[in-house]
């Protein structure tokens, strides 16, 4: 029988393997993940931090040393702020609709005693589908705008006249055919997300209920809610860096008129044109994607520690 050498017997090599080989075969399996992490995640991140000090035109390697002129002349963008606009008006809809419809839904399905594998499905399938495949659906099949379309096809059953939804002039039907595209893809995957939590509750605390005489609403917001409030919490902070990441649906649906109307465009659509249009001004276009990314943190980290310290109370 073999005994194993103290570590301080054993050579560099035995230490950086391991006992039984465990860290070779730990960097054989972490490795190539890591390695792609690196390359195509951190290393763009730095790069682009270190590319909006500097002037950059039709390349991504820094010509000019400017310091912070690219944030200034971003922050001092009219279009740019009518963008982060555009995210707040666009956010403060789809957060909430999209929490309350995931939230209710999962609580019908939870409820559900019949066919449930088959209502999860069903309210599911849509996550597994592209945003730029059910935008094109909903830009050239829904909401056409033309009397053969489906939304005009079933207001034409009422007598009503048809409405270009896609007409940039005032009422501003496209918010409706943008907000729903993104509604119908995504309610789905947060329902999951609740039905797993609503799985972990135990059925005592809702016997305890029943014997107390508490039901309906009561319930849900005596047991239920406060149950939900880690996975609300983190539900609703992808919610928020999803809308501010939200480009397929404008992009696909509205990018056939070429300009888009004040409140139609999220900074990651104005973000793309500036470092990828005619221009190509990779310098202004990192230094707006940093402030994006700053806004971004510093809300998710004040919704973070607003909920926690509701959950907490």
């Amino acid at each position: 029988m073999t005994t194993r050498a103290p570590a301080a017997e054993r050579t560099l090599g035995q230490r950086l393997r391991g006992r039984y080989d465990v860290n070779i075969w730990f960097w054989v399996f972490v490795g190539p993940f890591l390695l792609g992490l690196v390359v195509f995640i951190y290393v763009p991140i730095f790069w682009s931090i270190y590319l909006s000090f500097f002037e950059a035109y039709n390349t991504v390697t820094p010509t000019k040393f400017v310091g912070w002129r690219n944030y200034t002349d971003m922050l001092s963008d009219p279009a740019f702020r009518d963008s982060l606009g555009t995210f707040v008006a666009f956010a403060v809809f789809i957060v909430p609709t999209t929490f309350v419809l995931s939230l209710g839904t999962a609580v019908l399905v939870a409820r559900t005693t019949f066919m449930q594998a088959f209502f999860r499905s069903v309210f599911f399938l849509p996550t597994a589908c592209s945003y730029v495949v059910a935008a094109l659906v909903w830009k050239m099949s829904i909401f056409s705008g033309v009397r053969s379309g489906v939304a005009n096809a079933v207001r034409d059953l009422f007598g009503a006249a048809p409405i270009p939804w896609l007409s940039l002039t005032d009422p501003p039907w496209y918010w409706l055919v943008i907000v729903s595209a993104r509604l119908w893809l995504q309610i789905g995957f947060y329902m999951i997300l609740f039905l797993a939590a609503l799985t972990r509750i135990s059925p005592t605390l809702y016997e305890a209920a029943a014997i107390d005489g508490a039901a309906g609403f009561q319930v849900f917001r005596h047991i239920t809610w406060p149950q939900l409030l880690p996975t609300s919490t983190a539900v609703l902070l992808l919610l928020l860096i999803n809308a501010f990441q939200a480009f397929d649906e404008f992009y696909n649906i509205l990018s056939s008129f070429g300009t888009y109307p004040p409140y139609a465009r999220p900074p990651l659509v104005y973000l793309y044109y500036v470092a990828l249009g005619s221009g190509q001004d990779f310098g202004h276009g990192t230094a707006g994607a940093v402030i994006l990314t700053v806004i971004i943190a510093a809300i998710a980290l004040a919704q973070t520690r607003v909920l926690r310290l509701r959950e907490k109370d």
